[in-house]
C-alpha cells in the first residue's frame, strides 16, 4: 500500500504543478521551444488523453463518470491484488494508470471552478470556445460549472515532420508530424503504466489474468 501511495502522490503533485503553472503563466495557445525537438504549448483539452473529446458538455459529464468508474474499479482491484502478493511489475504501474486517472479527474472536475477563465463549450455552435490572457485562481465564480473544467496539456515533442509524396491517393502533399498530439504528465503516467504492463504481462499476471 505504501507503494501505491508513494508512487501515486508523487505523479499527481507533478501533475498538477505543471498544470497550474502553465494555466496561470501561459496564454491559451502559447508555446515555448525547450529544445528544438520538445516544446511547452499551452492547450486545454475537453475531452480524452492526448486531444480526443466528443460530445460537447454531455460528453464531458460521460468522461468524468467514466473515469470515476475507473478510479473506484482500480481501488477494488488493489484490494485484491495487495490481498493476492501481487508483483510490482503490476502495483506499481497500475498506480501510475490510477494516478493518471486522478490527476485529470481534477481538471475536469474542479479547474472551472477554481479558474476565472478557461474554454468553455457553446451550444449554439456546437464548438468549444478559447479565451484571452492568462488564467487567474479564484478570481471571480469561476469558468465553468462542476465537472465542466478543461484539462490542462502542455508537452509538445514535434520529433520530426516531412510532406507525404503527392502521389499518394488521400494524402498526397499534406503534411505529417510526429509526435502531434499535446499531453500532460497525467497521460504520459497512464500511457507508461499501460505500456510497462504490457511489456512484463507475464510477470505482472503470473497465473494469467484473474478478475
Amino acid at each position: 500500500m505504501k507503494k501505491i501511495i508513494a508512487v501515486t502522490l508523487l505523479i499527481l503533485i507533478i501533475d498538477q504543478a505543471s498544470k497550474l503553472y502553465i494555466k496561470t503563466h501561459f496564454h491559451l495557445g502559447e508555446s515555448v521551444d525547450v529544445f528544438s525537438w520538445f516544446k511547452l504549448a499551452f492547450v486545454e483539452n475537453p475531452g480524452m488523453a492526448y486531444g480526443l473529446h466528443f460530445g460537447g458538455a454531455i460528453g464531458k459529464y460521460a468522461l468524468s463518470l467514466v473515469r470515476i468508474a475507473l478510479v473506484i474499479g482500480i481501488i477494488v482491484m488493489f484490494k485484491k491484488w495487495l490481498r493476492e502478493g501481487a508483483s510490482n511489475y503490476l502495483i506499481i504501474p497500475m498506480a501510475m494508470i490510477f494516478a493518471g486517472a486522478i490527476g485529470n479527474l481534477i481538471d475536469g472536475m474542479f479547474y472551472g471552478l477554481l479558474f476565472d477563465t478557461g474554454t468553455v463549450f457553446e451550444p449554439s455552435i456546437g464548438r468549444w470556445i478559447g479565451y484571452d490572457g492568462i488564467s487567474k485562481i479564484g478570481a471571480g465564480s469561476g469558468y465553468a460549472s462542476f465537472m465542466n473544467g478543461c484539462v490542462v496539456d502542455m508537452l509538445y515533442f514535434p520529433l520530426f515532420k516531412f510532406n507525404w509524396p503527392s502521389w499518394i491517393p488521400g494524402i498526397g502533399g499534406t503534411e505529417f508530424e510526429f509526435f502531434r498530439p499535446v499531453f500532460n504528465i497525467a497521460d504520459s503516467a497512464i500511457t507508461v503504466g499501460a505500456v510497462i504492463i504490457l511489456i512484463f504481462k507475464k510477470k505482472a499476471f503470473p497465473n494469467g489474468l484473474n478478475f
